[in-house]
């Protein structure tokens, strides 16, 4: 693992993407941190434009981590650390880049004549509400600034950690789209423990899902990643919809599993250690790229959107986000029940 290149004198990489000099290293000896090392860093920018090859439904995202100590052993932003010149693997989830400015760096950008209010989204690359940000803090401020310009937004986590900041989000809903999913790909405990060890069980990430919804902010889950033979036999399907429905998520949205560059070799050298059979399996289903055939893509979401009509929920509209309006109280009355749309 190497970190020269953002030193002071680093090079053109460290100038494009921090302050000359801006880098302070910390690690902190309390349990959550152990082996965790932060690198505190002040950006230069924090509106990120989305590149027009990618097949993300948005233009704009915000992202004030850099590695994940969710450490997800498929998670296909590995790559993005391989720019800084730092571990993909274990460097990934332990290596963590702070931009310690982005609330600033935000209100900034949000105010400049040339932007124009499109939609940011936020925990798309790495988790927002990682347990780095239990420390830092950077959330609140990024969701007061979109707020002041009523921009609208979305959140994808798989972190608890947004409860604490429930009250912003109505707050922000009160005035622009706010769109919350959660990222819960399946609810079989063994498979959990051994490819997202660092993140919340999917029983309390579906505990968040419950109370948003009971709070008036409507919140959907991203079934993802969907992992061949795995997790993707029919009753494992069926157990993830059922307690997705049961935590009242407003729409579930399936996602096979990806296997990008930086990605792909972590995940298949942990596919080794844990279920070597498979190996050769994956080898033939991603033989042509990142991604599983079209026809196992199309048959797994059919699976899934049939189970979520049997209990009751469905897909996300496509560009869909959420609303919440809370109607004036009535003179000398209580204050009216929460009115969810969907806009």
């Amino acid at each position: 693992m190497r970190w020269d290149n953002l030193a002071p004198d680093g090079g053109a990489a460290a100038s494009a993407l921090f302050g000359a000099g801006a880098v302070t290293t910390r690690t902190f000896d309390t349990p959550e941190f152990r082996g965790i090392t932060f690198h505190e860093v002040r950006a230069r920018s924090i509106l990120n434009r989305v590149p027009g090859a990618s097949r993300m439904p948005f233009e704009w995202t915000v992202n004030p981590y850099r590695g994940c100590t969710h450490a997800c052993v498929y998670c296909f932003a590995r790559k993005s650390h391989g720019y800084l010149d730092l571990d993909t693997g274990l460097g990934f989830d332990s290596q963590i880049v702070v931009k310690t400015n982005t609330p600033e760096l935000l209100r900034r950008e949000l105010a400049s004549p040339r932007w124009r209010g499109e939609h940011v989204a936020m925990g798309t690359n790495v988790d927002c509400y990682q347990r780095a940000e239990g420390r830092y803090r950077l959330m609140p401020g990024v969701l007061a600034a979109l707020t002041e310009r009523a921009n609208p937004f979305s959140i994808l986590t798989k972190g608890t950690l947004i409860l604490r900041d429930l009250e912003l989000l109505r707050a922000a809903a009160d005035v622009t789209d706010v769109g919350v999913s959660v990222s819960v790909g399946f609810t079989d405990p063994e498979l959990w423990r051994t490819v997202e060890p660092g993140t919340p069980s999917p029983g309390r990430r579906l505990d968040v899902v419950r109370t948003l919804t009971a709070h008036g902010i409507p919140c959907g889950v991203l079934m993802a990643p969907v992992i061949p033979w795995l997790g993707d036999r029919p009753d494992q399907l069926r157990d993830t919809v059922r307690a997705v429905a049961a935590a009242g998520a407003t729409s579930v949205t399936p996602l096979v599993l990806h296997l990008r560059p930086g990605a792909r070799e972590w995940f298949m050298s942990w596919l080794a250690r844990h279920h070597p059979g498979l190996v050769p399996r994956y080898e033939a289903l991603y033989a042509n790229g990142a991604y599983a055939p079209t026809a196992y893509q199309r048959r797994i979401t059919r699976q899934v959107h049939e189970l979520a009509a049997e209990y009751g929920i469905g897909p996300a509209p496509a560009g869909a986000a959420r609303r919440v309006s809370r109607p004036a109280p009535a003179p000398d009355g209580p204050p009216p029940a929460t009115q969810l749309s969907l806009l």
